[in-house]
């Protein structure tokens, strides 16, 4: 990316971040430091599971499974913090993930032998690499969140794994979110851009903005990592949809093609 140009596309270019606060850091770094106008309002809530026993049950048998799967920078960051509680990471097991964001996540957290796609943040990348074709009679251990695409699982399943799961997270709507001052930026055309990268934080955005709120978001350019979630925020309406997979980076130039044409 040539930042001096970007910096000249985004200057002043007020762009809402909906990610989880210690998810959001460094998007709200970048676009900063690009002259843009970060306004983060987070709309979706990274909480405990429900059943934190029976995520304990199955960590007692980490060094048993001869794969391990993360499928979200969330799963790496609740999941690895369960099993530093308990001890260390096993170093035999191997690693795989969804995404570079995710990778990201587990070289932060010393892990950094990982097999991921080069290109594309979803299961069906992951999926494809020779790795995954082979796993008839493995153990695999597959830390997620509450919920979700079973998809990745079920595929390992037909293939002959077996798989378990670590659900280590849960996603929830925020229980404290003040809107009034992102309404009012919106009203006063400071919003040029919304990011979401999720189905459901999208959903979580329409409910906390509420009616008046769903009006702009419909009208302002929606920036997504996905087509899937581009095709989720279609069937809400929005008119303006801009999907950019391969992770943040893509996201982030899809912003400065997309206003450089403005």
């Amino acid at each position: 990316m040539n930042t001096s140009t970007a910096a000249t596309v985004l200057q002043d270019i007020g762009i809402l971040v909906t990610r989880p606060p210690d998810q959001a850091q460094d998007l709200i770094q970048t676009l900063a430091s690009l002259g843009a106008r970060p306004i983060a309002f987070p709309a979706l809530a990274i909480l405990p599971p429900r059943d934190a026993d029976a995520l304990d049950r199955v960590l007692a048998g980490l060094a048993d499974f001869q794969l391990a799967i993360f499928i979200s920078p969330s799963a790496v960051e609740k999941g690895m913090a369960a099993v530093r509680a308990r001890g260390s990471w096993p170093p035999q097991l191997a690693v795989a993930c969804v995404g570079q964001g995710t990778a990201g996540a587990l070289a932060a957290c010393g892990i950094r032998d990982v097999l991921v796609p080069d290109a594309g943040a979803d299961s069906t990348h992951l999926l494809a690499m020779p790795r995954l074709q082979d796993v008839d009679g493995q153990a695999v251990i597959l830390f997620r969140g509450e919920g979700g695409s079973p998809r990745l699982a079920d595929t390992l399943d037909a293939r002959g794994a077996h798989v378990t799961h670590a659900v280590c997270y849960r996603r929830d709507l925020p229980a404290e979110a003040d809107a009034a001052p992102v309404l009012a930026a919106f009203a006063a055309g400071r919003i040029q851009a919304v990011t979401a990268y999720s189905g459901e934080t999208l959903d979580n955005l329409f409910h906390l903005l509420g009616p008046a709120g769903a009006e702009f978001l419909r009208r302002t350019p929606l920036f997504v990592p996905h087509p899937r979630i581009a095709s989720h925020a279609a069937t809400r309406g929005v008119q303006n949809i801009l999907s950019s997979p391969d992770g943040e980076t893509r996201l982030i130039l899809s912003l400065v093609e997309y206003f450089s044409h403005a």
